[in-house]
């Protein structure tokens, strides 16, 4: 987080955060593989979902101005802004992600290998698929001029608002299983609800939903699609 911090201030902006949010993830795994000596399943998930979340986030950024939340942020600096950057932005994500990433941490400490590893794996690629098709399939529909001022309610859309916050929180539960092969890495559970909760209720669906509520036609699609659990779409005028 202090390198990134370096790399903002040199930048003139803060939204790379974004982009080390899934790198951290990654560089987390890699230094707990290297210090347990196991849990190369579970490390190689986390390092894949951490990899291709920062990826996308980049690719996405690059072609942007900065992101509106960090410039009213910083608007409200006080003192040394380098130091309020790092406490209110950098410091914040460091001890979340610190947080979110027990179960992988206790998962490569246990080193245990079962059902529940398993069941977990298959859980993860779920959500990887998930959040993958999701992203995707919203940035073609961006990217095509012919969706411009309308609602994105094709493909996985059609069955969740939210695919790739679903498919992101899935990953963690996917995760979260893997070590609770172990009583020890059942304790974690807090990590993955943590994170289920920001997905829903805090910078993920719900600021999402805020930005989108003004838009033609979004409350229609509100009304007959999940929020975030992928479920058939309601017919025309039912409520």
């Amino acid at each position: 987080m202090l390198v990134a911090l370096g790399v903002a201030v040199a930048r003139g902006r803060h939204d790379g955060v974004d982009t080390v949010w899934g790198l951290g993830f990654a560089v987390i795994a890699v230094v707990g593989l290297i210090v347990s000596g196991s849990g190369w399943l579970v490390t190689a998930l986390t390092v894949i979902w951490g990899l291709r979340l920062a990826v996308h986030i980049q690719l996405r950024n690059g072609r942007r101005p900065e992101d509106p939340r960090y410039v009213a942020l910083m608007k409200r600096a006080t003192g040394n802004p380098h130091w309020y950057a790092f406490r209110k932005i950098y410091l914040v994500q460091g001890v979340i992600m610190w947080f979110v990433s027990w179960p992988v941490q206790a998962a490569q400490y246990e080193g245990a290998t079962g059902v529940l590893t398993w069941i977990g794996a298959a859980v993860w690629l779920v959500g990887i698929v998930f959040e993958a098709v999701g992203d995707w399939q919203l940035a073609r529909f961006k990217a095509d001029p012919a969706g411009k001022g309308r609602i994105m309610d094709r493909g996985l859309w059609r069955y969740t608002r939210h695919p790739n916050y679903f498919g992101d929180a899935t990953v963690w539960w996917g995760l979260y299983l893997m070590a609770a092969q172990h009583w020890v890495g059942a304790l974690t559970v807090l990590s993955p609800l943590v994170m289920t909760f920001f997905l829903t209720r805090g910078t993920g669906k719900a600021l999402t939903e805020r930005a989108m509520g003004s838009r033609p036609g979004y409350a229609e699609y509100v009304r007959r699609t999940s929020g975030f659990f992928p479920l058939p779409p309601k017919p025309e005028g039912s409520r």
